[in-house]
């Protein structure tokens, strides 16, 4: 999915217009229209405070929103400053094998959340 869809999908069900979103996070709602359209110029994306703004406006998972801006959430790039040497081994890893490390994590996750 793409950030701008993923707005506008929650803007719509808030019954929200985007002049309603644009008043209650303090942008035009021309720029937030260029953002559903995936239509913003180059330098021009959203910053992570917008973002901040539009998850809880929207009611969507901040998270999630950053990563679809491609936009990294804090407590993953704290994460990764900790321990640069692991996260650049994951990422010389292929599908196949990530998939297994997380199969091997899911009982212990879920252990955790019980």
């Amino acid at each position: 999915m793409q950030f701008g869809k993923r707005i506008r999908e929650l803007r719509k069900a808030k019954c929200l217009t985007l002049r309603d979103l644009s008043q209650r996070v303090g942008v035009g709602f021309t720029y937030l229209s260029k953002i559903e359209n995936e239509k913003l110029e180059e330098g021009h994306q959203a910053s992570e405070q917008l973002i901040h703004k539009l998850a809880v406006e929207l009611d969507g998972d901040e998270d999630e929103l950053l990563l679809l801006a491609e936009k990294v959430p804090e407590p993953i790039r704290r994460r990764v400053m900790e321990r640069p040497d692991v996260f650049h081994a994951i990422a010389k890893l292929d599908d196949k094998r990530l998939d297994r490390i997380m199969q091997d994590l899911a009982p212990k996750r879920r252990a955790k959340s019980s």
